[in-house]
């Protein structure tokens, strides 16, 4: 038996129960919901050890700095880093846990010169890219860029004298633009946007969240369309339980708690795909800070691999057009249930 051939019934009494994740564990599928390696890999701290072997307690042999790309050899099973993650990734000449890296790829692209009139939705593709905050090579930095992140994209500007593209995006937090070089940005198409399963009633759509297993599973009646490990919120800062709906939602936000001083400050500019829950910014959002997925570690949103969150963020009402970047329609969205043991 596969996942996807349990019934809507059987996964929610076994959820209920607290018995999910010997159930998963049975049916093989853990290492189905790992993350898979890309070719790529970006340090996500730095200080990250690189071993001799798949193994905490195997022989140090380098220290990375952040932002260093590796390329990922292979995965392989080691030591466990989480209680649903065993994966370790093959790099240079060693092994690193994979939670502490972020599969990456490198995908440089073309100018788009046609831009909708009221902007348009960007991924960068590339490991890091540097923003500036003027259209030139050798201008001031802005904020770094990771891969998946996604950002507004306003405006396309060629300059004269270093013959350059740039994208000017628009960061709505700062009420600041940013330009970013074309060739480390994909323009996200509007096909890309549109509503994935759009005959499946929305009464029949559910996203259940068990917080004890970390896994989030998506159900078309009795269906499961979507199960994958996330990273919910840690202790102060715990994801709420209960039921909700996705009524409000944007392809970029720029995150932060940087106005509470007492709080651990995180500043996350173009967090992707973002489908919220609750009024006070519970989300579930693609992650391109860490890849650890299968433990409590956001401040209460739901941490989700990129892919996984674009799905949900595509399948759930309401759909937010191509030309808009966020939507808030208060008692509408999909029908979300979270649930935990205590």
């Amino acid at each position: 038996m596969s996942l996807s051939q349990l019934s809507r019934r059987d996964f929610l009494k076994l959820s209920a129960s607290g018995v999910l994740g010997f159930a998963i564990s049975e049916l093989g599928l853990d290492r189905v919901l790992n993350t898979p390696p890309a070719s790529q890999g970006r340090i996500t701290w730095s200080g990250i050890p690189l071993f001799d072997a798949p193994s905490f307690k195997a022989k140090q042999i380098h220290v990375f700095g952040i932002d260093e790309v590796v390329e990922i050899k292979a995965a392989v099973d080691g030591d466990e880093g989480n209680p649903y993650n065993k994966a370790w990734y093959q790099v240079d000449d060693g092994y690193t846990y994979s939670g502490w890296l972020q599969p990456v790829e490198t995908r440089y692209q073309k100018p788009v010169y046609d831009i909708h009139v009221g902007g348009q939705l960007g991924e960068i593709v590339v490991p890091v890219s540097e923003t500036r905050l003027t259209p030139y090579t050798f201008a001031h930095n802005g904020y770094r860029l990771y891969y998946g992140s996604t950002h507004w994209i306003t405006n396309v500007i060629v300059t004269r004298e270093e013959k350059s593209t740039w994208y000017e995006i628009f960061d709505n937090h700062l009420k600041q633009s940013f330009y970013v070089p074309t060739y480390n940005m994909r323009i996200v198409p509007d096909d890309e946007l549109t509503l994935l399963s759009p005959d499946i009633p929305d009464a029949d759509k559910l996203i259940h969240v068990n917080l004890d297993e970390q896994l989030v599973t998506c159900l078309e009646g009795q269906a499961i369309v979507l199960s994958v490990r996330c990273a919910s919120g840690t202790k102060g800062t715990r994801t709420p339980t209960g039921d909700f709906l996705t009524y409000h939602k944007g392809p970029s936000i720029h995150m932060t708690n940087d106005g509470d001083a007492e709080k651990n400050i995180y500043d996350l500019p173009g967090v992707p795909w973002c489908s919220f829950f609750t009024g006070i910014g519970n989300a579930f959002h693609g992650t391109y800070w860490h890849n650890d997925f299968g433990r409590p570690r956001s401040h209460g949103c739901v941490n989700l691999p990129t892919d996984a969150a674009k799905f949900i963020y595509r399948w759930t009402r309401p759909t937010v057009p191509p030309e808009t970047d966020y939507v808030h329609l208060p008692g509408q969205g999909t029908r979300v249930e979270i649930v935990a043991s205590s």
